[in-house]
């Protein structure tokens, strides 16, 4: 814990529900205010709402507030998943074979996992990231550049090389990726330590996650230990052909036993899925990039800006999502905090803050 930070309550400590400053006022202007502008935001406690057992989905429009049935203070996000090396290439024009041609290039760290602490962190949460490296050079670098903004990392050495996902990106901004990720998928539950995973407001965890064992079996474990510490759960489908070719009904099997409060999606990951995303989460939310985002049946337009790179937005928008709904936001209050960051990260390079 910094020396900004406030000491962190026992837990089960009650408190009053959450002020409309901490809601929807200054605290939040403070975090948007920290992206990329300061990283000295002072951290203040959060607060974790409990919804009452027999909340109808009609009450998840209304102000969490005026529903809170207890009030327990929690501080930290966490997230099991990649750490990675971003190499990220835009040409100044369309590439031609045997040719050359000048561009724009962006090295730095990525991965899902790291993105969504990373993105927390810039917005005044303490973030944590279990993650599994090469032990080399490059790995090491990785987690040091994550940890001075601010993440506290548990990242397990392992023998094959530090991952890397090489971005192109074309003319109109679409993208095209080449990964190399043998290492966090390497990561076994006996490599890991409980307590990594106690003390957690809510786990985040990416559907890369959950597509190749021994991670797989890994993640579950870690959400089985938070859900019981109390903490809530987000999932991010993560990759349209991710889930193709490993299946939509095996995924959303996965989605029904771990039984997320809160799951993101594209609307090409949600079709891939093909269950509709209300039976998998209490908070279905579908990311529509350019036009914002649906949380139930209800669409939050997004802001319009000039975009150069759409890497990381995803989890900038889940990061932002999560960070507004723990502070008591309603779905769609935090859905539309979470456009405003999301259109922020995608007016630069990298996918980081």
């Amino acid at each position: 814990m910094g020396p900004n930070s406030s000491p962190r309550p026992t837990k089960g400590s009650v408190s009053n529900a959450p002020s409309s400053e901490t809601c929807n006022g200054p605290a939040w202007n403070r975090k948007i205010a920290a992206v990329g502008i300061a990283r000295s935001l002072t951290v203040v406690p959060r607060v974790l709402i409990v919804w009452p057992a027999q909340s109808s989905r009609k009450d998840r429009f209304r102000s969490r507030r005026s529903t809170v049935a207890r009030v327990r203070f929690r501080l930290v996000v966490g997230s099991i998943g990649s750490l990675v090396l971003d190499v990220t290439i835009a040409p100044e024009g369309q590439l031609k074979l045997d040719d050359d041609r000048d561009a724009s290039i962006k090295i730095g760290g990525g991965g899902q996992a790291a993105n969504f602490c990373a993105w927390s962190a810039a917005l005044g949460e303490t973030a944590r990231l279990v993650t599994r490296v090469g032990d080399d050079e490059l790995g090491r670098r990785l987690v040091a550049e994550i940890e001075a903004g601010g993440v506290e990392v548990k990242a397990v050495l392992g023998g094959e090389p530090t991952g890397a996902i090489a971005i192109l990106i074309g003319p109109a901004g679409e993208r095209t990726f080449a990964r190399q990720e043998r290492s966090v998928l390497g990561l076994r539950a006996e490599e890991v330590e409980e307590d990594w995973f106690r003390g957690l407001n809510l786990l985040h965890i990416p559907a890369y996650s959950l597509f190749a064992e021994p991670l797989a079996s890994t993640v579950r474990r870690a959400a089985e230990i938070a859900r019981k510490d109390g903490a809530l759960l987000s999932i991010d489908l993560s990759s349209a052909a991710g889930i193709r070719e490993y299946g939509g009904a095996k995924l959303a099997l996965d989605l029904t036993m771990l039984r997320p409060e809160i799951v993101f999606a594209s609307e090409a990951e949600a079709a891939e899925l093909g269950a509709p995303l209300e039976g998998m989460a209490k908070v279905p939310v579908v990311k529509l990039g350019t036009r914002g985002a649906r949380v139930f049946s209800r669409r939050v337009p997004a802001s319009r800006v000039d975009a150069v790179d759409a890497t990381g937005a995803g989890d900038a928008f889940a990061a932002a999502f999560c960070s507004a709904y723990l502070d008591g936001a309603t779905p769609l209050e935090a859905a539309g905090r979470a456009v405003l960051v999301g259109a922020f990260a995608v007016t630069r390079m990298g996918a980081r803050p």
